[in-house]
């Protein structure tokens, strides 16, 4: 049975890792009259080549409804929020044009935050600054940015050069943490035309249905999809920090165990969820919509509640 909308209208599905975005997606898309196609929101699922770890929808998933900004990058290649934003906005105003329904999907929040007009841009860079930052070491980047920004310094991994760089460049530009500049994103302007669908989950709910996808990941080839990325020398910097990918790129090197990756990322993935839940509760705080405890309804049930 269909769904109706009264008009195409864009709808944005969020909820923590493994919480069933991806297919309340490919529901809505195949039920509404206009037709759906899914836009993704992910900032790992647009290399080419890391699928099982990022969780991609397959062929037989996806099946005849159109899906966009997956697979559109080189594992070497940097991919920006920038560039996200540009090109989610293009293919949402060409969905809409062809009169279907444009559904984003995903779980990278910064894409979201961008997407619903309350991402704050930081300045251009400044290629002199860049520049002396780029000559420090990584530990002398990493004392800078937790003296000048230790929020910042909080989030960011060590090892993320390309961020922190980011970070204390701002820092030297505007003489205000980064992290306080983006704090200021709730007074931005928000869409008010996209329906949001939040999916909720309990700790108790999501952890077992991400420790059942992390084994199935293994088991489906995962060590094998990172190897073969190390071995073509294609998996650059800013995909090497995937979560999960960096793991295994450190059980290939000899850091630890098989079963002791395995357990590592199923808490670093769980870790994650809890993070995104954080975030969610603000998203929900500031911009409303239609939430729901997903683990207490099915999927044709949240669309039909979502929808009408």
């Amino acid at each position: 049975m269909s769904t109706s909308l009264p008009s195409p209208q864009t709808i944005l599905i969020l909820g923590p890792t493994a919480g069933g975005k991806t297919s309340l997606a490919l529901h809505i898309a195949r039920t509404v009259p206009e037709g759906g196609e899914c836009i993704g929101a992910d900032s790992m699922q647009v290399y080419r080549g890391m699928d099982i770890g990022t969780a991609k929808p397959d062929a037989d998933e996806l099946g005849d409804t159109p899906h966009h900004l997956i697979d559109v990058v080189e594992p070497a290649d940097t991919y920006t929020v920038d560039h996200w934003l540009r090109q989610a906005t293009h293919c949402e105003r060409e969905i809409r044009r062809r009169g279907h329904v444009p559904i984003f999907v995903g779980g990278t929040n910064l894409y979201l935050q961008a997407l619903l007009g309350g991402f704050l841009e930081g300045p251009e860079p400044d290629p002199k600054i860049r520049a002396e930052l780029e000559k420090l070491d990584r530990m002398e980047l990493r004392s800078r940015l937790e003296s000048v920004d230790p929020a910042s310094a909080d989030r960011i991994h060590p090892n993320d050069r390309r961020r922190t760089v980011r970070a204390l460049e701002v820092h030297a530009l505007c003489g205000q943490p980064l992290s306080a500049m983006q704090g200021q994103w709730a007074a931005s302007p928000a869409r008010t035309d996209i329906r949001i669908i939040g999916l909720e989950w309990a700790p108790e709910a999501i952890n077992p249905r991400i420790n059942a996808r992390v084994k199935a990941m293994f088991e489906a080839g995962f060590v094998d999809e990172v190897r073969t990325l190390r071995a073509a020398g294609s998996i650059g910097p800013q995909a090497s920090e995937a979560l999960g990918y960096k793991q295994i790129l450190e059980h290939l090197s000899g850091q630890r165990s098989l079963e002791e990756t395995i357990e590592e990322v199923k808490i670093r993935t769980r870790r994650f969820a809890k993070q995104q839940r954080t975030w969610l509760r603000r998203f929900k705080h500031l911009f409303g919509g239609f939430w729901v405890d997903a683990s207490e309804n099915s999927t044709q049930d949240i669309a039909s509640k979502a929808l009408t």
